[in-house]
């Protein structure tokens, strides 16, 4: 197991400068990362990301899976750890309001800046799980780890926990923590602050290689159910269905009409738009619109890239068309949602 420790301020934290360690970059637009895993007789095999959407359904559905919820109740009472599985792509902050989150991260959730930086962290996480269980540390000293729940040879998402320290904190230590959030212009209660931060629990070394052990058989266990999962998942949706959105996640940034759809999955549009209603419970147009926000919020997070090239990254054909969407699905518009995220 690899550990890396992130320091960076918000604006770091969204460019990816300020950060050790390596792992896959996307670039928007193009395929999942791609990695290789030493094979058999010294071949490899490529690992992938199983698409968004695909994984998100999946991910919901162990969720709800008594094997789960048994394993992460007997998980948190067994460890007092916080554990979370969440799928390949994610941009909510993954143990927040969870049992056993650190009071101090529960803290931190409260500012928008703090929340980037704590974005990025998670981020730069699971990019580097892919391959394997990973620990990084965030600017306060604390480690999160996140292990991969493969199908076959893709990712379909990660078991992760953390919150912790490996060694005791210092005074210096969180001396270092308050001129950081300082130096980010943030207010900040330090009574309140150094009480949570004192409370945050300490997890040595041993003990946390033990755990990170026990996620990893268990995350071979769910890969092993997961096939079952998908398999009833595929049964239950039309399989028309099921293409229609593959077509659309790999397309979403062309012209897209619904008889371009229903015509790459060999259906008439009619019978399509009836049947794409039922399945989804929403109309083509709306569904198509609600992947598109989807991933113009991934983009939003790197302040390098302008509003506009945003748009029509994600296939919207004007500005202002991407604007009202984008404030019809999510409330405000993407130069707010920005600023809100990055603190600015």
């Amino acid at each position: 197991m690899q550990t890396t420790v992130a320091q960076s301020s918000p604006e770091q934290a969204t460019s990816g400068a300020g950060w050790s360690g390596s792992a896959e970059k996307t670039t928007p637009g193009k395929a999942p990362p791609v990695t290789t895993t030493p094979g058999r007789e010294g071949m490899t095999e490529k690992v992938t990301l199983m698409s968004p959407a695909e994984s998100r359904s999946l991910i919901e559905a162990l969720l709800r899976s008594e094997i789960y919820q048994e394993y992460e109740r007997a998980f948190s009472e067994a460890t007092g750890l916080v554990l979370s599985l969440r799928p390949v792509e994610t941009w909510r902050l993954t143990h927040h309001g969870k049992r056993h989150e650190s009071p101090f991260c529960s803290l931190m959730s409260e500012t928008s800046r703090s929340c980037a930086a704590c974005l990025q962290v998670q981020e730069r996480l699971v990019a580097m799980a892919v391959e394997g269980a990973r620990t990084i540390n965030c600017f306060a000293g604390m480690s999160d780890t996140a292990v991969p729940i493969r199908l076959g040879n893709q990712v379909i998402g990660f078991l992760q926990t953390g919150q912790v320290f490996r060694k005791r904190p210092t005074r210096s230590q969180f001396a270092k923590v308050c001129q950081t959030l300082e130096q980010w212009g943030l207010q900040y209660d330090r009574r309140r602050l150094e009480e949570a931060f004192f409370k945050t629990r300490v997890l040595p070394p041993r003990q946390h290689e033990s755990v990170v052990r026990l996620l990893t058989i268990f995350a071979q266990h769910l890969s092993m159910i997961s096939n079952q999962v998908l398999l009833q998942q595929k049964n239950a949706e039309p399989p028309v269905i099921t293409r229609a959105k593959e077509y659309i996640l790999e397309h979403m940034a062309e012209d897209l009409s619904l008889a371009r759809v229903a015509k790459a999955v060999n259906t008439s549009t009619f019978y399509f738009c009836k049947m794409f209603k039922k399945a989804t419970g929403i109309n083509f147009t709306d569904y198509l619109s609600r992947v598109r926000i989807e991933k113009a919020k991934n983009l939003l997070l790197n302040p390098n890239l302008r509003v506009s090239e945003i748009a029509f990254e994600v296939g919207f054909q004007s500005l202002t068309h991407f604007n009202r969407v984008f404030k019809k699905i999510l409330g405000q518009s993407p130069t707010q949602y920005r600023a809100q995220l990055l603190g600015r």
